[in-house]
């Protein structure tokens, strides 16, 4: 397929620089789960689009404060270095982007507040590159919590800087295992009354885990998504979560993913059956249109960027077509987009099989 036909016209002004205060006064775009149903409604009504039995599945990553500033010295010049981390490696190397890239050569080193440094070990496309950190382990982790910044995601960091806010505003209401340098947004519109609400429905929850990579910002470059490479992401099922979704299922209650990075665990960990398997590998799961999904009924999540991995992937669920008709109609309700943005309820299409 190619990527231009997951393009779509966004006015700037719709990308959110703050969430919605109460989190769960976010407005929610229901799709489905009839052909081009869409239904107005915010975040709070979720229950009532929910039943006894239904499971709603959470990624409790923690979003570490990942973006580093440090300088690299050649005798008497220096260079200020951004280091994005996406993935750890080991307990004292990570996978990161550098800019500029063109100022590090393999070998030298980047200095960080706090007396701690990073050897470049190898360089790769796109500014990805190997480091190697003098500190190991929780002191590594203690010297980025430090010297570190809340990753926020680019369109927002280009109008405004991380500030006090961000801390909690950029975390979920489930975070609660560090390793992620970006959040899972859907995640974001949870409250305590929230929950609360649910689970006066009926509707369970079960929490598992994946390290939301910086890939997810990396634009498309590929004309067709054949030549697109995903970024790998580490994803952790245990066995008792799996029995829990697997249960949940055979009661006849349907599997709500929240957020997409829900989604691409509970696919990359079921079988063709639809049976959610323990896991705890990397993955690097990338899912269009014509994927037959095998776990996941209906999915929550945010709007997402034009010709992104994340808007095929929420076209793989319904049609793209609808998709950018569910989009259009969002932009000319003035929606907000994004991270900090508004939700999306989305039915799985008829020719998966219904979700109803």
């Amino acid at each position: 397929m190619r990527v231009s036909d997951f393009d779509f016209e966004l006015p700037e002004e719709l990308i959110a620089l703050r969430p919605a205060r109460p989190r769960d006064a976010a407005r929610l775009l229901v799709i489905g789960p009839a052909e081009n149903a869409l239904e107005d409604r915010t975040v709070s009504d979720l229950p009532s689009f929910l039943r006894a039995g239904d499971l709603l599945v959470f990624n409790d990553t923690k979003v570490i404060p990942a973006r580093l500033f440090g300088t690299r010295t050649r005798g008497e010049a220096s260079a200020r270095i951004e280091v994005m981390l996406h993935r750890r490696v080991s307990a004292d190397e990570w996978r990161a982007f550098l800019r500029p890239a063109k100022k590090l050569n393999t070998g030298e080193e980047i200095a960080f507040p706090g007396g701690f440094s990073a050897t470049v070990e190898e360089k790769a496309e796109g500014g990805e590159a190997g480091l190697r950190f003098s500190l190991s382990g929780p002191a590594l982790d203690a010297a980025i919590a430090s010297a570190g910044e809340m990753p926020l995601p680019p369109y927002i960091a280009r109008k405004r800087a991380p500030d006090d806010e961000d801390l909690a505003d950029y975390q979920t209401l489930h975070a609660a295992e560090p390793g992620a340098v970006a959040a899972p947004t859907a995640g974001l519109h949870f409250t305590p009354a929230l929950m609360a609400a649910l689970d006066a429905r009926g509707v369970s929850t079960v929490r598992l885990t994946l390290h939301v990579g910086a890939g997810t910002f990396l634009p498309v470059t590929a004309e067709d998504t054949d030549a697109h490479k995903m970024h790998a992401e580490w994803g952790e099922i245990s066995g008792a979560e799996a029995a829990t979704i697997n249960e949940a299922r055979a009661r006849g209650g349907r599997i709500v993913a929240v957020g997409t990075t829900s989604l691409r665990l509970l696919e990359s960990a079921a079988d063709a059956k639809g049976v959610v398997h323990p896991f705890a590998k990397e993955t690097d799961i990338f899912i269009t249109p014509g994927y037959r999904f095998r776990a996941t009924d209906i999915l929550m999540t945010n709007f997402h960027l034009p010709r992104s991995t994340l808007f095929m992937l929420v076209s793989a669920l319904r049609s793209t077509d609808e998709m950018k008709r569910a989009y259009a109609h969002a932009v000319a309700s003035k929606y907000r987009f994004y991270s900090y943005g508004d939700a999306t309820l989305i039915y799985r299409g008829l020719i998966y099989g219904s979700a109803e």
